[in-house]
């Protein structure tokens, strides 16, 4: 058995990201199978502020030790949103810029003076996700016992030199999906490497009457589950579903749950309704109420609650400039694919006035889940790639 340290900003069960939640579940997996495991991480929980809201120093749960570090503020966040603006502006960095970039969201010195010491007691440190402090500074540290889970996303700061520097210097990468293999491909001469792909834990039963009951939800409706920002499109998708309203008068609604400010518009008071965090299951309770699972996210490198809908035998409505997500969608034949915000529309329409069809899409994808991602299958392929580390 391999002594493994796995390394991440974040870590946590109020923790929102399908990321961090790998990485939980790697961890957990891993010691459950008699690896003895580390995770090396912050005292931050909002990756917004960074803030130590948890206390640093060492913890046991669920047979894994939890080494906590403060992160320390950027000394010129002006400086960081400056250069985040050149770079999405298509303005070539220089490697100065980079690394102040790279600092300028957090830095967690206390994490890489302890790993500059102890890195050598472990068989392999497992880093993720790969656009972080702890992963591209600490790295190279002992790159010879590195894995890294990048979960890869095709957006500007994928193509950073100091990730294509971490991809090609990593001793090993576990990929989640063959999309995200290609995508690295593209940017970096790459180590041995393994589609691992990600796990799911198949939930024992569903309580969708239940769940309905429980937040007075009368109306059919959609489900978005996850980070309420940007990158995750929900704005988008709530503004896509406000539209498709008002042209095919909807009897649905949008339900959501999660991390972040839902911000929703009062247009939409009362048809979009945040229901907040939520625990692991009544979330899968929620996949099972819904009528169809919505998700507008580009940036996947797996997509953790398209394989719970599936699960619970609920539909996926997906944006197709999302390869990984549409890649999912088109081999388990569980999701409709929308362009735009009129397709969007046509989509809703679909699940709204034919649900018994759109529950028949979800029939195959259960079992693609149930085939390719169950824990216990997915940790078989880590642990044979953790032989070389032993």
């Amino acid at each position: 058995m391999t002594k493994v340290a796995f390394v991440a900003p974040r870590y946590g069960p109020r923790v929102i990201g399908g990321a961090e939640a790998q990485v939980r579940d790697m961890a957990r997996g891993l010691a459950r199978r008699g690896h003895e495991v580390e995770v090396l991480t912050t005292c931050a929980e909002d990756h917004h502020t960074w803030a130590n809201s948890l206390p640093a120093g060492v913890e046991s749960e669920q047979g894994v030790t939890i080494r906590r570090f403060e992160t320390v503020p950027s000394s010129d966040p002006l400086l960081w949103a400056s250069i985040e603006r050149r770079m999405h502006a298509g303005e070539r960095l220089s490697p100065a810029d980079e690394l102040s970039w790279v600092s300028g969201r957090l830095m967690v010195p206390e994490l890489y003076l302890y790993l500059a010491e102890t890195a050598t007691q472990y068989d392999a440190i497992v880093y993720s996700p790969y656009l972080f402090w702890t992963t591209l500074y600490c790295l190279p540290l002992a790159p010879e016992r590195s894995i890294l889970v990048p979960c890869l996303h095709d957006e500007d700061y994928a193509y950073l030199d100091v990730v294509r520097a971490a991809l090609a210097g990593a001793a090993s990468i576990w990929f989640l999906s063959e999309p995200e293999h290609q995508l690295a491909h593209k940017l970096a001469p790459l180590p041995a490497h393994e589609v691992t792909g990600g796990g799911i834990h198949v939930p024992e039963s569903y309580d969708p009457d239940g769940f309905r009951g429980r937040y007075d939800l009368e109306r059919p409706f959609v489900l978005y589950a996850g980070r309420r920002e940007g990158g995750k499109g929900w704005p988008e998708a709530m503004a896509g579903f406000g539209a498709a309203l008002l042209r095919h008068a909807l009897q649905l609604d949008l339900v959501t749950v999660g991390g972040g400010q839902a911000d929703i518009p009062a247009l939409l008071t009362g048809r979009v309704i945040d229901l907040g965090f939520l625990e692991d299951d009544e979330i899968s309770n929620a996949f099972a109420a819904a009528t169809a699972y919505l998700q507008p996210s580009k940036n996947e490198s797996f997509s953790r609650t398209i394989m719970e809908s599936w699960l619970a035998g609920t539909p996926v409505i997906a944006n197709s400039a999302g390869a990984v997500v549409s890649w999912h969608c088109e081999r388990s034949g569980g999701g409709i694919l929308y362009g735009d915000e009129i397709e969007l529309g046509e989509c809703l329409r679909l699940v709204s006035e034919e649900p018994k069809v759109a529950a028949g899409l979800a029939a195959s994808a259960r079992d693609y889940v149930l085939s390719n991602y169950r824990w216990e299958t997915v940790l078989d392929r880590m642990e044979a790639a953790l032989e070389r580390f032993g």
